[in-house]
C-alpha cells in the first residue's frame, strides 16, 4: 500500500500524541507540522528532524503531496479547517469535539460524502482495548440488563477559554456511553456553574435518559484535587467498574445484584434480596488506544470503509453537547434530545457552488480561495 503523507495542525497539548503515534506507523508520514507558535514548531522539530514545519495552514492544504490532514486546534477552528481540508481534498481526521454545532458537523459530513473523503472524529476511548472488552462482556449478556451507568471525570485544570468543562471532558464518555448503548439520549439535563472564569462552567453535572429506563450520569470538574477516570455500569445480574487511572487493572467486575421476590401477598412478606458475590479482574491485552486509532484511519482511507468514529458519529455526541448548553441556559430542565438540535442540513446546491477548482480550493464569489481565510 502507498505511503499516506499526513499534514498536521495543531501543536499544543494533544497534537504531540497524534504526530508521534502517525510517525510511528509504517503506513504514513507526517511530511508537514503547522502552528502559528514558533517555540512549539522547532521544538517539535528537534525531537521529529524529517518534518517540515510551517506557521501557514493554506499551504499546507493546497499541498499536492499531502493526501491526509489531521487537526488538533482549538475548538473553535476544527470546522473553517476542516471544511478548508475538505474542500482541498484532503481526508480529514478532527480531534473531539468535532466543531461547535450540530449544524456544522453536519455541513462537514455532506461535504465528505459529497467529495469521497474520509472523515474521522478522534473519539480515542472507542479503540482502547478494555473498552472493547467492556461491551463484550456486556454484549454476552454476563452482566445482565444495563440499568445505569455513571461517569466522573474530574481533574485540576486544564482550563479551556473557547469552552465549559462539559465539552472538553464529557465528549470522551458520552461516545463511550453511545457506542455501549448502541442509541441517542430521549431527554439530556445539565446543571453547572462557573468558579474561576465568568460564563464558562468548570463543573458540570450531565444526566440522560434512554430507552428502557436506562440512565446516564457524566460528572465533569476543572476543580478537583484528584485525577479522576471512573466509568460504573451497573446492570441487573453484575457491575463493571472501568477506572483508566489505574495503570494495568482498569476493569473489575463484581458479581453483586439486588432482587425483589417475584411473588408475596402480604407487605410483611416483600423483602429485598442482595447478592454478594465475588470480584475478578478480566485479562486485557495492552495497546495504546491512540495508535489503533490512527492505524484505523489509515486502513479506512486504503480500503474506502465508514470509520467507526466517522462524521456522523462525531455529530451525534455533539449533538448531546449542545442538548447540555441549552439545559444550563434553562436551570438543568430536561431537553427533548429529538429536537434539541435546530441545525438544517447544508443543502447540496450550496456545496456544489463551492467546489473545488484546479487549485484544490473552493473559490468565494469574490474569486478568493476561502482557504486563505483560515489560520492555525
Amino acid at each position: 500500500m502507498k505511503k499516506l503523507s499526513i499534514g498536521l495542525v495543531g501543536c499544543g497539548y494533544w497534537g504531540p500524541n497524534l504526530l508521534r503515534n502517525f510517525s510511528s506507523l509504517a503506513g504514513s508520514e507526517v511530511k508537514v507540522i503547522c502552528d502559528l507558535d514558533m517555540r512549539r514548531l522547532n521544538h517539535m522539530k528537534a525531537r521529529f528532524p524529517s518534518v517540515e514545519i510551517s506557521t501557514n495552514f493554506e499551504e499546507m492544504i493546497a499541498r499536492p503531496d499531502i493526501d491526509a490532514i489531521v487537526i488538533a486546534t482549538s475548538v473553535h477552528l476544527h470546522y473553517p479547517m476542516a471544511k478548508a481540508a475538505l474542500l482541498a481534498g484532503k481526508h480529514t481526521f478532527i480531534e473531539k469535539p468535532m466543531a461547535r454545532s450540530a449544524a456544522e458537523c453536519d455541513e462537514l459530513v455532506e461535504l465528505a460524502a459529497a467529495r469521497d473523503l474520509i472523515l474521522m472524529v478522534g473519539h480515542t476511548f472507542l479503540f482502547s482495548p478494555h473498552l472493547r472488552k467492556i461491551r463484550d462482556i456486556i454484549e454476552n449478556g454476563d452482566i445482565g440488563e444495563i440499568r445505569y451507568i455513571s461517569c466522573r471525570r474530574l481533574n485540576l485544570g486544564l482550563f479551556q477559554k473557547d469552552i465549559n468543562v462539559a465539552w472538553d471532558l464529557a465528549p470522551h464518555d458520552i461516545s463511550m456511553i453511545l457506542h455501549i448503548l448502541g442509541e441517542q439520549p430521549k431527554t439530556v439535563n445539565c446543571q453547572g456553574n462557573c468558579h474561576v472564569t465568568k460564563g464558562i462552567e468548570d463543573i458540570t453535572t450531565m444526566c440522560m435518559n434512554f430507552s428502557k429506563r436506562v440512565y446516564a450520569t457524566v460528572q465533569n470538574s476543572w476543580l478537583d484535587p484528584r485525577k479522576v477516570r471512573e466509568m460504573t455500569i451497573v446492570g441487573s445480574r453484575r457491575m463493571i467498574v472501568y477506572d483508566d487511572v489505574q495503570p494495568l487493572e482498569k476493569i473489575r467486575i463484581y458479581d453483586m445484584r439486588v432482587e425483589t421476590p417475584p411473588h408475596y401477598d402480604s407487605f410483611a412478606e416483600f423483602q429485598y434480596s442482595y447478592h454478594y458475590g465475588d470480584s475478578y479482574i478480566p485479562y486485557v491485552q495492552q495497546d495504546e488506544p491512540l495508535k489503533i486509532e490512527a492505524q484505523h484511519f489509515l486502513d479506512c482511507i486504503h480500503s474506502g470503509e465508514k470509520p467507526l468514529t466517522d462524521g456522523k458519529f462525531g455529530a451525534d455526541v455533539v449533538r448531546v453537547l449542545e442538548a447540555s448548553s441549552r439545559s444550563l441556559k434553562e436551570n438543568g430542565a430536561a431537553v427533548d434530545f429529538a429536537t434539541a438540535s435546530t441545525a438544517s442540513t447544508p443543502s447540496t446546491s450550496r456545496l456544489a457552488a463551492e467546489a473545488p477548482t484546479s487549485n484544490g480550493h473552493a473559490q468565494g464569489k469574490n474569486g478568493r480561495s476561502k482557504a486563505a481565510t483560515v489560520r492555525a
